[in-house]
């Protein structure tokens, strides 16, 4: 008979089951928007805006205007961003009034850089541009070169309003580096109240999508007072009003 030596029986070790941790409240993601309005300068009308409304808001105003200057004193003592709004050539331009000091797409380099100049100069404090019609300009990328080089040169930004979809802005932009950022939704195309709310809460929709979003208006009494009604409300819906330049990248 055969015997096998005698092994003691191992001894099963239980591992305790390990303790679930609690997980961390995830943090719901601000959505941000920013508020342009376009078009200061012809006037003081709305300066009392300026000083009573208590959000982030980027004021845009055209050159050589009769208050142009005045008005980016006044935005910028009360806090506000400014930026300049610079004519530039639409497609239409023979059916319509245009500015002063346009940039045109026939225009020389020297002549452009010129233009651009002389317009930043009228609004003194401009943190960036944004082009005022230019639905031809903002399609040659020659000219959108030669402004975006200037752009860098100072360190200012770009927001195209996109009055075309063939803008080259975005295009261009991966060449030329600089801050750079685009119009998600016009306002006040309808001079009605509930109309431009409507717009607000269509930018409010965009922003909780996307993260942000940039909405441009203009200085009209309406869409200021719709502006200033809605302001604490979006912001109890968790929306944070900000400048463009906290967009722009």
């Amino acid at each position: 008979m055969r015997f096998w030596p005698w092994r003691p029986k191992k001894e099963v070790v239980k591992v305790p089951e390990a303790i679930p941790q609690p997980q961390p409240t995830p943090v719901p993601q601000v959505a941000k928007i920013a508020i342009v309005l376009d078009d200061w300068g012809y006037n003081l009308r709305n300066a009392d805006f300026l000083k009573d409304f208590n959000y982030p808001v980027t004021i845009s105003i055209l050159p050589h205007l009769p208050y142009s200057t005045q008005v980016a004193s006044l935005a910028n003592k009360n806090g506000k961003e400014i930026i300049l709004h610079l004519p530039m050539e639409p497609h239409e331009r023979k059916e319509i009034h245009l500015e002063k000091q346009v940039v045109f797409t026939h225009m020389g380099e020297k002549e452009i850089i010129q233009t651009i100049n002389d317009a930043l100069k009228s609004v003194p404090f401009a943190d960036g541009i944004n082009n005022h019609m230019g639905s031809k300009a903002t399609e040659d990328e020659r000219v959108m070169a030669i402004l975006f080089r200037q752009l860098k040169k100072r360190r200012l930004y770009f927001l195209d309003s996109l009055v075309t979809r063939y803008s080259v802005g975005e295009k261009l932009v991966t060449k030329i580096k600089i801050r750079f950022a685009q119009r998600d939704v016009f306002l006040d195309n309808q001079a009605d109240y509930k109309y431009i709310s409507g717009q607000l809460q269509s930018l409010v929709r965009k922003a909780r999508k996307m993260g942000f979003a940039i909405g441009v208006g203009h200085d009209r009494q309406l869409t200021l007072q719709v502006i200033q009604d809605m302001a604490p409300q979006l912001e109890k819906q968790g929306i944070k009003l900000v400048f463009v330049s906290d967009l722009a990248k």
